[in-house]
């Protein structure tokens, strides 16, 4: 399971009395911790009445209104968004607040994990409050996510099919998190095959960045060129497609340079990617040579830049680093 996924789940789940801090840049990660946190006191029919505010909103009044004692001794969730935002004399009352919680009281507090607020956040974090990490998973760690998932949701795949799900759906944890509730949903005891997500999202595959950068690694322009048209045509972003290409070159440029002789398990951990992708890099490494790298690697980086606003026209950005990338395949 994902980093990110195991620090929710390391600690004992939180009650009421505890201040949990939930931090990182995912929104998905961050509120599931957030809805993880709601169940966990509401769990046996619990009524808890939750408050969500955003940090820039809070004062002090609402702040002691929310964490003080209640007159109806009701049982309360405090969730507190943009942690960053939070005025200074909130802070102060907030680090006073840690100190001594009310036992009737969960507080979640949720920050983006930027540089924004750090003070409060090493603060909170030597008083000892428990902490959530929301990190996106890398690229290479997105079929394990999905395994991890359908696992949750009372269902198996195996890695392939786990990897095709990601191929097909693409890099979005929200879009992945329904993609399975769906298949194990369908598949009821049986695994999830690569049939059935072929059956669901088969005409989303063949429109996906990985299959752009597939075709042009290959050295296959002009299949290369038709999946891209039809990528765009059906809306795929222009940075999913340079972000996909910049992905697999990435991973052959390691594969190319990694020491002769290693396991498999370790070579797989050298370049980052599972180790049933080692065939398919085994494959794609013919015919390339460092210079041929070299340029192609360039041409992503400046498609990048280029669909990121350096150029006006994003199209004949993704179809001139196509071209150079396939045609740089078997280049000296």
């Amino acid at each position: 399971m994902l980093a990110s996924v195991m620090a929710a789940r390391k600690s004992s789940a939180p009650k009421l009395g505890d201040v949990l801090l939930v931090t990182g840049p995912e929104t998905f990660l961050a509120d599931r911790a957030v809805r993880s946190a709601a169940h966990a006191v509401t769990k046996g029919g619990a009524q808890v009445e939750v408050t969500d505010v955003q940090g820039g909103g809070l004062d002090i009044g609402m702040f002691a209104e929310q964490t003080g004692p209640s007159l109806f001794a009701a049982e309360r969730m405090l969730v507190i968004r943009e942690l960053e935002n939070l005025p200074p004399e909130v802070v102060a009352n907030l680090l006073d607040y840690v100190a001594a919680p009310a036992e009737d009281v969960l507080v979640v507090l949720v920050h983006s994990g930027g540089q924004k607020g750090k003070a409060v956040l090493d603060k909170l974090r030597k008083a000892g409050v428990t902490e959530v990490v929301a990190t996106a998973p890398k690229t290479w760690e997105l079929p394990q996510f999905v395994a991890g998932e359908i696992r949750l949701l009372g269902g198996s795949i195996d890695e392939r099919a786990a990897a095709g799900l990601v191929d097909a759906v693409g890099h979005d944890l929200r879009a992945l998190a329904g993609a399975c509730s769906q298949l194990v949903s369908d598949a009821g005891s049986e695994p999830v095959s690569a049939e059935l997500i072929g059956r669901y999202f088969g005409g989303r595959a063949e429109v996906t960045s990985f299959a752009v950068a597939d075709a042009a690694i290959a050295g296959r322009t002009e299949p290369a060129l038709e999946q891209l048209r039809w990528a765009m045509d059906c809306g795929v972003a222009a940075v999913l497609v340079t972000s996909a290409m910049a992905g697999g070159l990435r991973g052959l440029a390691k594969f190319t340079s990694a020491p002769s002789g290693m396991r498999e398990a370790d070579l797989a951990r050298e370049v980052g990617v599972p180790p049933w992708k080692l065939k398919t890099l085994r494959q794609q490494a013919k015919g390339w040579t460092p210079g041929g790298l070299a340029t192609a690697i360039k041409a992503v980086a400046q498609a990048d830049a280029d669909v990121k606003g350096a150029s006006g026209d994003a199209g004949y950005s993704l179809e001139r680093m196509v071209i150079t990338v396939s045609r740089a395949h078997g280049r000296r």
